[in-house]
């Protein structure tokens, strides 16, 4: 019997692994390289929800959040969780802003839990401010309800929650969604605006505490400085023709697109520099678009080619035949992952330079959240490469 077993064993597993090749050749790509360029194949996520404070004071860290995404994602993006690079969601929500339901706590999840980097950035920069009431306990425990967590132990689960009124306020007490947020294996890390001190008797501390979690005090007035370097235009040169790889397909293909280059915009609107950190972030695994870019949604089982109506396709694509369709998209992925090579490469050496170039400057968004993000992915044996 035992023998029996093994037997059917060793065959299942001689079919699921020759079915992956198989459909490796079948994508022209070698079974190596599918499963060095499937994120899928990774089950580890970092998810971070990001609770930011709109009310009037705040439109300093909301400029911060908005100069600052493409550094923490980049950041993020070299994590390993053993010999896999994990997945990132981030969720976002904003409170304290009296525009905002007042029987719900003034507060809004702005997005759920998402691997979207454009949409990130988009509904980021749809933030505005207004005063309002400023309830932490509220913010933390609506997104713990509402939020898909997950039961993975591996997972790095956290919530950042930025603001400057004291942390007691609301009717729902910071220590019992602490102890909430315990139980689903949730990190909460508390950023002050202001002064450290202040921050501490206002129960900011205390609530980081709770949880083990990092308490951080930033002046959320500061200009984020944006350090400029000789590899700046090549990179972004890089972006234009990394924009060239995506293959709209879908109902919401076009508008996706509309969505990436106003992405890029936006991010140019701050520096040329944070354009290139936003290019960076387009260059790693971490950005996906398997929801309207036909390169990424075969790579990443999303859809078949064969599954694709032809009013779904793009207009170089219609009336072509399913071999000179997949010949195309194969063509697009080879170019694109030649040019995030190139990207990679540059970003090497504006490294390097910028480093030499950087004083220090421990008093930013940026500066806080990364910092707490790789003290606390040492317990979940996360490295850094």
């Amino acid at each position: 019997m035992k023998t029996l077993f093994k037997s059917i064993f060793l065959c299942t597993a001689i079919i699921v692994v020759a079915s992956c090749y198989a459909k490796s050749k079948k994508q022209n790509i070698s079974y190596t390289q599918y499963f060095t360029n499937h994120p899928e194949f990774s089950k580890q996520y970092i998810k971070v929800a990001l609770l930011l404070d709109t009310s009037n004071s705040m439109d300093g860290l909301i400029d911060q959040a908005k100069s600052q995404l493409w550094d923490i994602v980049n950041e993020l993006s070299y994590a390993k969780c053993g010999d896999k690079k994990p997945n990132l969601e981030i969720a976002l929500y904003e409170y304290g802003n009296d525009r905002l339901n007042g029987r719900e706590g003034y507060i809004r999840q702005v997005l759920a839990f998402s691997d979207d980097l454009d949409d990130i950035s988009k509904e980021l920069f749809s933030l505005t401010t207004n005063g309002g009431e400023e309830y932490c306990g509220q913010a933390i425990q609506t997104s713990l309800n509402q939020l898909d967590w997950g039961k993975n132990a591996d997972d790095l689960k956290l919530i950042f929650i930025a603001g400057n009124e004291p942390f007691t306020q609301g009717k729902i007490n910071y220590k019992n969604a602490s102890a909430n947020a315990r139980e689903k294996d949730v990190t909460i890390n508390t950023i002050f605006c202001g002064d450290y001190n202040q921050g501490i008797s206002t129960h900011w501390k205390d609530g980081a505490q709770l949880t083990q979690g990092d308490y951080m005090a930033i002046n959320q007035n500061r200009t984020t400085v944006h350090i400029a370097s000789p590899y700046d235009d090549d990179i972004l040169l890089l972006n234009k023709k990394l924009n060239k790889t995506y293959v709209i397909y879908g109902t919401k293909g076009r508008q996706k697109q509309a969505i990436q280059a106003e992405q890029d915009s936006n991010a140019s609107s701050y520096s040329k520099a944070n354009a290139v950190k936003r290019t960076i972030s387009k260059s790693s695994h971490l950005y996906k678009n398997k929801t309207w870019d036909l390169v990424d949604a075969i790579e990443m089982d999303e859809v078949d080619i064969e599954d694709v109506e032809e009013n779904m396709l793009p207009a170089e694509l219609k009336g072509k035949t399913e071999a000179e369709i997949k010949t195309f998209v194969n063509n697009k992925r080879e170019e694109r992952h030649t040019i995030q090579k190139e990207i990679q490469e540059l970003n090497a050496k504006r490294k390097d330079y910028i480093l030499k170039q950087k004083k220090e400057n421990n008093n930013g968004l940026e500066n806080a959240m990364t910092k707490a993000i790789k003290e606390q992915a040492k317990k979940k044996k996360y490295t850094w490469q």
